[in-house]
C-alpha cells in the first residue's frame, strides 16, 4: 500500500512515505532533500548513475538535482525525507554561497539520528522552536560529514533559459520563442539543457509548475487558484503531474496542511 504523509514546520517540509509499486517520475526540487531509508532498498537514477540506498542509508540531494525513485523489489520501502530551502540551510550553516553534497548516499549514525529526530518532531506537530533547534543540530552534522563548497557554476545560457521558463509558468511553454531569444536551434537547446540539468526543458517546465502549485496550496489552501495560476487545464491535469512528483494528488496534499 502506498502512503505519503507531509507536514511542515519552521520552514521545513517532512515526508513519511511507504511505497511498493509507486515510481516517481524524473524530477528535481528547489530545496535540499535529505532522507533516511527505514526499510527496504530505495532505488533511483541520479546524475547518470544508479543509486541504491539500503536500510539506514542517508540520501542527500542537491537543489535541482534530477532523479526518479522506486522500491528496489516487491518487499517495498519505508523512508523519511526533509526538504529544506537553500536560503534557510545557508543561514543555519552561516554560508553565503550555495554548498553541495559531495556524496549521494552515506551511512552515518549521528547524521541519520538527527534527520530522524527532526522529521519525527515535524511529523509529530512539535513546537517550531524545537524544530529549529533540531535543524541546527542536523546542520552541524552535515557540515562535519558531507558538504562541499565546490559548487559548479551554472552555464549562463541555461540560467537565462530557466528564468524565461519560470516567468511563464501560467502559459504554454513556447520552445521556439526561448530558442530565438537565446540564439540557438531547438534541438541544440534541448540537448544542452538536458546535459546541464538531467531533464528536458519540458520536464523542467512541468516540474516548476507543480512546485509553484505546491507552494500556493501551502500558502492559500485553495487548490483551484493553484490550477488557474499555474496554467493547468483542470484539477485532474494538476493531480496527475503532482502525484508523479510528490506521490500524492494535489487535493490529498492540501489536506495535510488544513
Amino acid at each position: 500500500m502506498e502512503k505519503f504523509i507531509y507536514k511542515k514546520s519552521a520552514g521545513i517540509t517532512a515526508l513519511s512515505a511507504s511505497i511498493t509499486d509507486f515510481t516517481y517520475k524524473k524530477h528535481s526540487h528547489k530545496e535540499y532533500a535529505i532522507g533516511v531509508t527505514l526499510r527496504g532498498i530505495q532505488e533511483y537514477n541520479l546524475d547518470g548513475s544508479l543509486q541504491l540506498s539500503y536500510q539506514n542509508g542517508v540520501m542527500l540531494f542537491n537543489p535541482e538535482q534530477a532523479h526518479d525513485g522506486m522500491a528496489h523489489d516487491k518487499t517495498g520501502l519505508d523512508y523519511v525525507m526533509l526538504y529544506i530551502e537553500p536560503q534557510l540551510l545557508l543561514e543555519v550553516i552561516e554560508k553565503k554561497d550555495i554548498v553541495r553534497f559531495s556524496s549521494p548516499i552515506v551511512y552515518d549514525y549521528r547524521l541519520e539520528q538527527r534527520i530522524l529526530s527532526l522529521s519525527d518532531a515535524i511529523l509529530g506537530g512539535k513546537d517550531e522552536a524545537l524544530c529549529s533547534e533540531l535543524l541546527l543540530s542536523l546542520a552541524d552534522s552535515l557540515m562535519q560529514t558531507n558538504l562541499s563548497t565546490n559548487s559548479k557554476k551554472e552555464d549562463a545560457l541555461i540560467r537565462k533559459a530557466k528564468e524565461m521558463l519560470h516567468t511563464n509558468l501560467e502559459n504554454v511553454m513556447k520552445l521556439d520563442d526561448i530558442c530565438k531569444e537565446l540564439h540557438v536551434s531547438k534541438f541544440q537547446f534541448i540537448r544542452l539543457f538536458k546535459a546541464h540539468t538531467g531533464i528536458s526543458p519540458y520536464q523542467y517546465f512541468l516540474n516548476c509548475k507543480v512546485e509553484r502549485a505546491k507552494k500556493l496550496i501551502e500558502k492559500n489552501g485553495d487548490i483551484y487558484s493553484a490550477v488557474a495560476e499555474c496554467g493547468f487545464v483542470d484539477l485532474t491535469h494538476l493531480n496527475k503531474h503532482f502525484k508523479s512528483v510528490y506521490g500524492t494528488t494535489a487535493y490529498e496534499y492540501m489536506s495535510h496542511f488544513n
